[in-house]
C-alpha cells in the first residue's frame, strides 16, 4: 500500500508530506484547491507525462516520491530483479518511486535511488496502483488486465494451469518438428559437401588429443636427431674414414709415442748415471701419452655405444610431421581447431544420419505435434467452458451493483473472442473484453469509450466491488467518482468505496458529504496565501474539524447548526473507524 507521499514545488505545492493509512482516504477541499494538483503529483511519480509547467514558479525542479509497503513475493520484486534493479531483502523495507522534472521540462525516474527509465517506472507503477478518473483510467480500462479478472473470479485455477502446460507441450513440439525440419532442409542443401567431408574426415581420422601429441613427439624426435647428430660428428674427429692413414687424434698420439720410443736405448743397454733423469723424463711422457690415448679410446667407445642406443628414424620424424601439418590443413579448411576435428566429424555424421533417416524421425514429431494440440485444445475447451460461465455470474454480479450507483439503465457484457489458431496461448484460445451499453438500444462497447467520465468511474467501482481480493494491486485511486450525483447513489457510492477499502487500500476524491464520512481517513485540501504567494496544503482532519468540513460540504460557505447536524448524522456510524 502507499504510505506516504512527498512532494516538492510541483505547481503551487512548495512542501507535502502525506502519511497515508490502510482503508478509505477521502480528500476534500472547494473546488480549485488544489485537489487535481495533488493527483498530477502523484501521477508524476508513477510515470505518467511530466512538463516544465508543473515546476512551481521561483524552482530550479520539482520532485515527486510515493513510498510502498509492500508483501514478501509481490509481482514488483520479479520486474526489479528482471531488470538487473537491487530488490529489498527485508519486508520492512519500502519502494520508493520517484520522479524529478527540471524547468527545461527534462526528467529523471528513480526506484529505490536506481535510475530507471520513465517506461520501466510506468510498469512499476501498474504494479501498485490503479488510477480511475474523469479524464483517464488505468487497471480495468485495460482490455489485457480482463482475461485475468475474469479467471480470478470465477475460474478454477487447475483449469489455467492444464491449459498452459498443455500449450507449454505443443510449443515444445513444434519446436522440435521446426528443428528437424530445418536440420534436414540444410543437410539436402549440403548432401554433397557433407558426404565428401565426412570421407575426408574419416580417412584422416582424427583422435581427441592428438594434435598435442603429436607436437610432443615431433618435439622429443627433433632432439634425439639433434642428439644423433653431435655424437656422430664427435665421432667422426675421433675416428677419421681413412684410419690407416693414421689420421685423427688416436694416430697422433701413438705417432707421438714412436717417436719418443726413439730416445730410449735399446733393450739389455746399460743406462749411465748422468743420463738417468733424461729417461725418467721420456718415460713420463710415454706414460702420458699411452694414458691419454686409452682416454680416447674409452671415449671413442661410449660414443659409439651412444650412437648405437639412438633411435632416430629421419622417416618417423617426417611421418609425423605429415600428420599434424594434415590435421592442420583440414582444421583451417573448416575454420575449427585441431581439437574440434573430431565432435566436427561426428556432428557432420550426424546431419547425413538424419538425412537419412529425417523422414521416419519427422512423421514421429509429427504425430507428437498433433497429440498435444489435441491435448491442448481438450484442455482449452473445459477452460472455454468454465470462462462463459463465469462471465455470466460476473455479468450479473456487475449488473446488481449498477443500479444503486445510478446506472441502472446500463448494460455490463462480458466479451469472449475466440482467437484465430496462431494467436492461441498459455491462457487459452480466446480473449476477454468489458463492454458497456450505457443507455437502452446502444450498442455495447470498451468502458472507456463508451460511458462518460462520471459514469465509467461508478462502473469500475462496481467492478472492483464484484472482484474485490481478486487482484494484485494493493492501491486505488478514485477522481471524483461521485461527480454529478447526490443524495442515495452518493450514499451508496461511499457504501461500496468502503467495502472495497476492507481489501485495499482507497484514496477517493470527493465533494460529496456522504462519501467523505465514509473516509477511515480525511484530508482536507486547501488554498493558502502567504508572504504574497499562493499555496496548496492538505490538512488531516479528526473530530470538530471533520465534522466541519462535512458540514461546510454539505451547506457551503455559510455553516448552519443544521448543517452540523446532519454531518453528525453521516459520521455517527463511521466515526469510530477514523485513524
Amino acid at each position: 500500500m502507499l504510505t506516504q507521499l512527498s512532494i516538492r514545488d510541483v505547481v503551487l505545492i512548495e512542501k507535502l508530506d502525506l502519511r497515508l493509512h490502510p482503508g478509505l482516504t477521502v480528500l476534500t477541499g472547494e473546488t480549485g484547491a488544489g485537489k487535481s494538483i495533488l493527483l498530477d503529483s502523484m501521477g508524476l511519480a508513477l510515470g505518467e507525462r511530466s512538463a516544465a509547467g508543473l515546476v512551481r514558479a521561483g524552482a530550479e525542479q520539482a520532485s515527486v516520491s510515493a513510498c510502498f509497503d509492500l508483501p514478501t513475493g509481490h509481482k514488483l520484486f520479479a520486474l526489479l530483479a528482471e531488470q538487473g534493479l537491487d530488490v529489498p531483502q527485508d519486508a520492512s523495507e519500502p519502494v520508493v518511486l520517484r520522479r524529478v522534472v527540471t524547468r527545461d521540462g527534462r526528467s529523471r525516474a528513480y526506484v529505490n535511488d536506481q535510475p530507471v527509465g520513465v517506461a520501466l517506472l510506468r510498469r512499476a507503477a501498474a504494479e501498485l496502483v490503479e488510477i480511475q478518473g474523469q479524464h483517464e483510467q488505468m487497471g480495468l480500462a485495460d482490455q489485457s488486465t480482463h482475461l485475468d479478472l475474469l479467471d480470478a473470479y470465477g475460474v478454477a485455477p487447475k483449469l489455467r494451469a492444464r491449459t498452459a502446460d498443455a500449450h507449454r507441450a505443443w510449443t515444445e513440439a513444434g519446436v522440435a518438428l521446426g528443428a528437424a525440419r530445418s536440420r534436414i532442409e540444410q543437410a539436402a542443401r549440403e548432401e554433397d559437401w557433407l558426404r565428401q567431408s565426412v570421407q575426408d574426415l574419416s580417412s584422416l581420422a582424427p583422435q581427441d588429443d592428438e594434435e598435442a601429441q603429436l607436437a610432443g613427439t615431433r618435439q622429443a624426435l627433433q632432439q634425439n636427431e639433434k642428439r644423433a647428430e653431435a655424437i656422430g660428428a664427435a665421432l667422426a674427429e675421433l675416428t677419421p674414414r681413412d684410419r690407416r692413414g693414421g689420421g685423427g687424434p688416436a694416430g697422433a698420439l701413438r705417432a707421438a709415442v714412436r717417436a719418443l720410443q726413439r730416445l730410449l736405448p735399446p733393450p739389455g743397454h746399460d743406462e749411465t748415471a748422468e743420463n738417468t733423469d733424461a729417461q725418467k723424463g721420456v718415460h713420463a711422457a710415454m706414460d702420458a701419452l699411452e694414458q691419454a690415448d686409452a682416454a680416447l679410446s674409452d671415449a671413442e667407445a661410449t660414443l659409439t655405444r651412444l650412437a648405437a642406443d639412438q633411435d632416430a628414424d629421419p622417416r618417423l620424424l617426417e611421418q609425423t610431421e605429415e600428420r599434424l601439418f594434415a590435421l592442420r590443413a583440414a582444421a583451417r579448411k573448416h575454420g575449427v581447431s585441431v581439437a574440434e576435428l573430431p565432435g566436427l566429424l561426428r556432428g557432420f555424421q550426424e546431419r547425413l544420419d538424419a538425412l537419412d533417416s529425417g523422414h521416419a524421425r519427422i512423421g514421429a514429431l509429427e504425430t507428437a505435434l498433433r497429440e498435444t494440440r489435441a491435448a491442448f485444445e481438450e484442455a482449452a475447451t473445459a477452460l472455454s467452458a468454465a470462462r462463459a460461465t463465469a462471465a455470466k455470474r460476473l455479468e450479473a454480479a456487475v449488473m446488481g451493483e449498477l443500479k444503486p450507483l445510478r446506472l441502472e439503465r446500463a448494460r455490463f457484457i462480458v466479451s469472449l473472442i475466440r482467437l484465430e489458431p496462431e494467436n492461441w496461448n498459455a491462457r487459452g484460445t480466446e480473449q476477454a473484453s468489458f463492454l458497456i451499453a450505457a443507455n437502452p438500444g446502444q450498442p455495447p462497447g470498451p468502458l472507456a469509450r463508451v460511458a462518460s467520465g462520471g459514469e465509467l468511474s461508478r462502473l469500475m467501482l462496481a467492478l472492483k466491488v464484484v472482484l474485490a481480493g481478486r487482484s494484485a494491486i494493493p492501491t486505488l485511486v478514485f477522481d471524483e467518482v461521485d461527480s454529478g450525483v447526490g443524495g442515495a447513489t452518493a450514499a451508496s457510492i461511499g457504501e461500496r468505496l468502503a467495502k472495497v477499502a476492507r481489501d485495499v487500500q482507497v484514496l477517493v476524491v470527493t465533494h460529496s458529504p456522504q462519501v467523505a464520512a465514509r473516509g477511515n481517513q480525511h484530508l482536507r485540501i486547501s488554498k493558502h496565501v502567504a508572504a504574497g504567494r499562493t499555496e496548496t496544503r492538505a490538512e488531516p482532519l479528526r473530530d470538530d474539524h471533520r465534522r466541519e468540513e462535512i458540514a461546510r460540504m454539505l451547506a457551503g460557505e455559510t455553516i448552519t447548526e443544521a448543517a452540523r447536524a446532519a454531518a453528525d448524522s453521516l459520521l455517527d456510524p463511521v466515526s469510530e473507524r477514523l485513524v
